[in-house]
């Protein structure tokens, strides 16, 4: 699904460079090895160019509108060009960077487009060459790039430009924007039914009385197959003991009991497992659509992604707490490979995003699961929210 998007936009991007007698080269980051600290291999694919126009799949792009943009800047400068976000408050994806002020920085919508001008790029060649990045986890690239870039002061901030949008391309206020977004929520035929999606909820004893009536009274009604897995059997709920304690931190070992129990005879056949904590929260109907654009005979694993050491030879995982989803076949794949728990409290999804990555099967990002911080009247939690 996601190369037939990048493809789809390639062949629209060389169409408009033709009628414009503009040459741009276009390069798609799957079709070759690739992390953000190689920028000498970006800078020696442009270095004949002035600027560099990182893209989304669903990013849509008016070429002559975004040369006329991209005129209003001095090609010799440096600088870093895109749509502005900031944080209203600290959050821990971001490391509770400015946490005094928050709105203090701000870094690019990576769905809206952004661009370095060469200048910057050469400049940022050197600096990694001779710093690499530090922080050992790549939790939401596009804050995390910026920081680089502003290197405390020292480099460019993101400059705003009204033009890099992310509306629908369909809207009249759309005709203004260089860029516009294809759709949030891609549908691709009709949605898998619910009774093909296996939903796992992991919890535990101190937790049945507290977040399991909250699932129950939401988004769990709209599942056809679930069941809740805990460290003690509840029959009232009901819950099953997998015969893994409960842990503080890591789940690996129950993440794993769920995975064997998928595969048995124990449940249902069907092609999708849906692994998600007792206080994520889940439209089901949007997943359903969304699962759509994917083939369950592949090997799928779909989530939020993060990464690990990618710039030491790393790997990319799914964060746990926003949802996992994997196709049967990837299930079937994981347990085949022998990979396993180095202990029942290991970090299940780094655990299972090392399996994946020596099995050189690709994780999957979607920016519509999503790992954050909720507020109530007197609590703080780590809810987490599946937005599409």
């Amino acid at each position: 699904f996601h190369v037939q998007q990048a493809e789809k936009l390639r062949k629209d991007l060389l169409l408009q460079a033709q009628a414009v007698q503009e040459v741009s080269n276009i390069y798609l980051f799957h079709t070759f090895i690739f992390v953000f600290h190689d920028l000498l291999t970006l800078y020696l694919f442009g270095k004949n160019s002035s600027w560099i126009m990182f893209l989304e799949e669903g990013t849509r792009v008016k070429l002559h509108k975004l040369h006329e943009v991209l005129k209003k800047f001095d090609r010799r400068k440096e600088w870093f060009l895109g749509k502005p976000l900031h944080d209203e408050e600290s959050t821990i994806i971001h490391h509770y960077a400015f946490s005094e002020n928050p709105a203090a920085f701000e870094y690019p919508d990576f769905s809206a487009g952004w661009a370095l001008s060469i200048s910057l790029v050469n400049s940022l060649t050197s600096k990694i060459e001779e710093e690499p990045l530090k922080s050992d986890f790549t939790i939401d690239l596009k804050h995390e790039v910026a920081l680089y870039i502003w290197e405390d002061g020292k480099g460019p901030r993101l400059t705003g430009v009204a033009e890099l949008c992310t509306l629908p391309e369909d809207k009249p206020r759309a005709q203004y924007c260089a860029t516009t977004v294809s759709s949030h929520s891609p549908v691709c035929g009709q949605p898998v039914k619910s009774d093909n999606i296996f939903v796992a909820v992991k919890t535990c004893k101190k937790f049945h009385s507290d977040r399991v009536p909250v699932v129950k009274k939401t988004w769990a009604k709209r599942a056809s197959l679930l069941e809740y897995y805990s460290d003690y059997a509840d029959p009232s709920i009901p819950t099953i003991d997998l015969g893994v304690p409960n842990t503080e931190r890591g789940h690996c070992g129950k993440t794993f009991a769920i995975l064997r129990r998928f595969l048995s005879s124990h449940v249902p056949k069907t092609d999708w497992l849906l692994i998600v904590d007792d206080d994520t929260l889940i439209s089901l109907p949007r997943l359903q659509a969304l699962l759509s654009c994917y083939d369950s005979s592949e090997l799928v694993c779909l989530g939020e992604r993060y990464g690990y050491g990618l710039g030491q030879g790393g790997y990319s995982y799914i964060t746990g707490g926003g949802g996992m989803v994997f196709s049967r076949e990837a299930v079937v794949q994981l347990l085949v490979s022998g990979c396993k728990c180095y202990s029942n409290d290991a970090p299940d999804d780094m655990v299972l995003g090392m399996c994946l990555n020596a099995l050189r099967v690709p994780v999957t990002h979607s920016p519509l699961f999503h790992q954050v911080h909720t507020h109530t009247h007197t609590h703080t939690h780590t809810h987490t929210f599946y937005l599409i």
